[in-house]
């Protein structure tokens, strides 16, 4: 019944709805073929990945030779209805077949998942940091602006601050038109529910480190997403000396939709690597990253298809709204909350609305499978791997769509924690900015003149914005209060002119989305704390001057965040107030 309500073979209803185990379903298998039963497979070197795994077959090793399987759907039941084997075959669980593969070709699935978008296309990989032409060429152009600044203070400092003031100007127009769209938390039609039997199969895929004490609330979000469990595709990617996360969800006895798999040792030890391993092994029409800690609205994958089934085929991406579940933790967590509420509910929908790069969020994206594959995945050497493939998609013609549904993330709340995360953040960007600079002519031809702009503004611009964030407000003060004058000249007076109104609607573009964004989710509560961010936005500035060190020193560094110490929850406020709301309305329509 079920397996014709949702369009599966009877064998992924049994083995996904976790009613058999997988080992005692293969083994009865065996029984029924009359075929041997293997537990560990010793495969042949001839065994391929992915190609092995996605087929549920791979050759044995050992004189005799044969085969192992570990049929699913179709093909179990060709074996089942089939002739006599004129090979000789045994029988093994998938999860089994999978580790057998993994073992003998762990080294080189760990070097596709390090190298394989550098070896395709190099210059858009982070591996080798900037080239010598770009080192140079910062380093002439810094001394250039020195000695001219120097020669000729008035000139060099006008001159330099027109060209800087064209890329903040860019992010500041793109703010401001991204607050004027109508662009609301949740759908307002939301779409006709599609049958069970009419979905593809999704797969979701969550990088896991040091995450044992939030495995069973992950777990829980994701049995909570609706959508037919015989149709999710749920890989959980660990790093081989992560103990205890392992400990932690083999505890949980999870269900058969979905798999542990543990990243081959190697290098960088960085979530996109980790992203990269599981990627070949999708099967999923689309795919989704979750992060950890996330908690998705449970409608979030329908929505997600519906969306995709009436967008151009262009579409490569969903991004899901973010949105902070533990505000009340700290001062820093509410900040972090007015930044997510105008950045995910305002900027970046608004940024796909106008048809702007979409520096994509590190959460709840949704692609399709086939073109993210295509284009390499992830850079697994950027520690903003999501802001990078965003611009990447960019480049290769895709464009990025807003999906109105929410997933509640925790945020750190101490300032350790966070300046340790917007560390990594910062100087992510930074790759970015450099990676897609290798070749600017390149990249200006596939994004064309205004689409380049506003990618250099995002990722360049939103680096240099924040270096010298603290000096323009500095001299800004500084020329307030001492009333210093310069030449009447016309080069010093359109200074001046641009000065003044990249102050005035910087100012405007910082406020205005984050007050809009407030709006939009009934946050009205955080109002008067927008007023520090300016002081927030200066501690940004210091993370960026550390990421500036670690992109020196450390390039490939991963800061890794911790989870799971979230003391408030707006979600279980929600979900509790939902409660007591319902609750009250049974208790009035109750019968006497």
């Amino acid at each position: 019944m079920i397996a014709e309500l949702t369009g599966v073979s009877g064998d992924a209803v049994l083995l996904k709805q976790g009613w058999i185990k997988e080992a005692d379903f293969y083994r009865a298998l065996a029984a029924e073929l009359n075929l041997p039963f293997v537990s560990n497979p010793q495969l042949s070197r001839t065994a391929c990945h992915p190609e092995s795994i996605l087929a549920g077959l791979a050759p044995l090793a050992g004189r005799h030779g044969g085969f192992v399987v570990a049929p699913r759907g179709g093909t179990l039941a060709r074996l089942l209805q089939g002739p006599p084997y004129t090979t000789p075959l045994a029988i093994t669980t998938p999860s089994s077949l999978r580790n057998a593969v993994f073992r003998i070709e762990g080294r080189m699935i760990a070097h596709r998942a390090a190298y394989d978008l550098h070896q395709a296309i190099p210059a858009l990989s982070s591996c080798d940091g900037a080239s010598i032409t770009q080192i140079l060429g910062s380093i002439i152009l810094a001394l250039g602006s020195s000695i001219c600044t120097v020669a000729a203070p008035h000139i060099g400092i006008t001159v330099i601050s027109v060209f800087i003031g064209l890329l903040f100007l860019g992010i500041i127009v793109l703010r401001l038109a991204s607050s004027v769209l109508s662009n609301p938390v949740q759908p307002v039609e939301p779409p006709p529910r599609i049958p069970d039997a009419a979905l593809p199969t999704y797969t979701i895929i969550v990088p896991l480190y040091h995450e044992r004490r939030i495995a069973s609330r992950l777990i829980a979000a994701l049995k909570r997403l609706d959508y037919p469990a015989v149709k999710l595709d749920i890989k959980l990617v660990l790093e081989l000396d992560d103990e205890e996360t392992m400990a932690a969800l083999r505890s949980l006895h999870l269900p058969g939709n979905m798999e542990i798999i543990i990243a081959p040792t190697g290098e960088p030890r960085t979530k996109p690597r980790a992203l990269n391993v599981a990627l070949p092994l999708a099967r999923g029409r689309y795919t989704v990253v979750y992060d950890a800690e996330d908690m998705p609205e449970p409608s979030q994958l329908r929505l997600a298809h519906a969306a995709f089934m009436q967008a151009h085929r262009n579409v490569a991406c969903l991004q899901a709204r973010l949105t902070i579940d533990n505000t009340n933790d700290s001062w820093i967590t509410r900040l972090f909350t007015i930044e997510y509420a105008a950045l995910f509910d305002v900027f970046n929908p608004g940024l796909a609305t106008i048809g702007s790069p979409v520096p994509l969020g590190g959460t709840s994206n949704h692609f399709r499978t086939a073109i993210l594959k295509k284009i390499h995945g992830w850079d697994a050497w950027n520690v903003t791997e999501d802001a990078d493939l965003g611009i990447r998609l960019a480049r290769f013609g895709y464009d990025v769509a807003d999906l109105a549904s929410s997933t509640f993330e925790e945020a750190p709340s101490t300032f350790k924690a966070w300046m340790g995360q917007r560390t990594r953040w910062m100087k992510g960007f930074m790759q970015t900015s450099i990676a897609h600079a290798h070749k600017p002519t390149s990249t200006l031809a596939q994004l064309g003149f205004w689409r380049f702009y506003a990618a250099a503004a995002l990722m360049a611009g939103t680096v240099l914005s924040a270096l010298i964030y603290p000096f323009c407000t500095g001299l800004v003060i500084i020329l307030w209060f001492t009333g210093a004058s310069w030449p009447d000249k016309p080069l010093y007076a359109l200074w001046y002119a641009q000065s003044l109104s990249l102050f005035a609607f910087g100012v405007g573009s910082l406020f205005i989305p984050a007050w809009i964004g407030l709006h939009r989710r009934r946050l009205w509560k955080l109002l008067p704390w927008t007023a520090l961010l300016p002081l927030y936005y200066g501690l940004v500035s210091l993370a960026a001057w550390r990421g500036l060190w670690e992109l020196v020193n450390d390039a490939h560094r991963w800061n890794k965040t911790s989870h799971g110490l979230a003391r408030t929850s707006r979600l279980g406020m929600l979900q509790k107030h939902h409660a007591n709301v319902v609750k009250t309305k049974s208790l009035k329509i109750a019968p006497p």
